[in-house]
């Protein structure tokens, strides 16, 4: 089964019109082993030759999920042996730290996880770090910031190219944050999966339903989009026009 020329035709589109790659450059590419992080692994693989770029590998285990995160580590060491992708393994205690910041094991985890990212892209020196990041995901964060009552910069959703200030230098060259995969879906993500018979992955806490973006993933999208089918565009509509705002403001 082929790739849809549309995905391949987007992700293209895509990577040309945010400039994300340049000849040449090292990119450090976040993998926890689940379907997004999986495609964009070999994605990136694939587009190693294409654009003369070195791609690592990083994968973070959080010290949570005993056994099952266990077997993610040692999966993502299995992909990417098969790719041919050097891979950096990092270690930490999640609960540990959470309890001596007295923050969320969500947010000390996601703190923690930009930290080393720009720890490692640092010394390896790379100048883009690439997440997994996808439109559904984009959909989600604009719902959960209009929630949590951010303002509206918040309403810009996930930047396809951000700097990463986490983890850097002063004086050090600038690195970024680059989201590949911001222009596909949920279900294009699938059927990238599918087409390249690629196994990934499931983490049992994105089934819980204490973690907020986990319920608007699956009870509050859903019920919005029953009555109006289309509202995911909407609020990936309403996230690119708010940050065509901030730009021109900024220019």
């Amino acid at each position: 089964m082929a790739v849809p020329k549309r995905i391949l035709s987007a992700l293209s589109r895509h990577e040309h019109g945010e400039n994300l790659f340049s000849s040449g450059e090292r990119v450090l590419a976040a993998v926890s082993g689940g379907p997004d992080s999986v495609c964009l692994l070999h994605h990136l693989s694939r587009q190693a030759q294409r654009k003369n770029v070195q791609v690592i590998a990083v994968h973070i285990h959080h010290g949570l999920r005993g056994l099952e995160a266990d077997r993610d580590a040692n999966f993502v060491e299995k992909l990417c042996k098969k790719l041919d992708i050097p891979l950096i393994l990092y270690y930490a205690d999640i609960r540990a730290l959470a309890q001596k910041e007295g923050r969320s094991i969500e947010d000390a985890a996601r703190a923690l996880r930009y930290r080393i990212f720009g720890i490692f892209a640092r010394k390896l020196k790379c100048r883009k770090v690439a997440t997994g990041h996808h439109s559904d995901d984009q959909a989600e964060t604009l719902l959960l910031h209009l929630l949590r009552g951010k303002k509206a910069k918040g309403l810009a959703g996930i930047p396809a190219k951000r700097e990463l200030r986490e983890g850097s230098k002063r004086r050090s060259p600038k690195i970024f944050v680059v989201r590949p995969l911001l222009v596909l879906s949920r279900s294009d993500i699938r059927a990238y999966l599918k087409s390249f018979r690629l196994s990934f992955r499931k983490d049992s806490t994105n089934d819980s339903q204490k973690h907020t973006r986990n319920w608007i993933r699956s009870k509050v999208l859903p019920l919005l989009e029953k009555k109006n089918p289309g509202v995911r565009a909407n609020l990936l509509a309403i996230a690119a026009d708010v940050r065509k705002l901030a730009e021109n403001q900024s220019a």
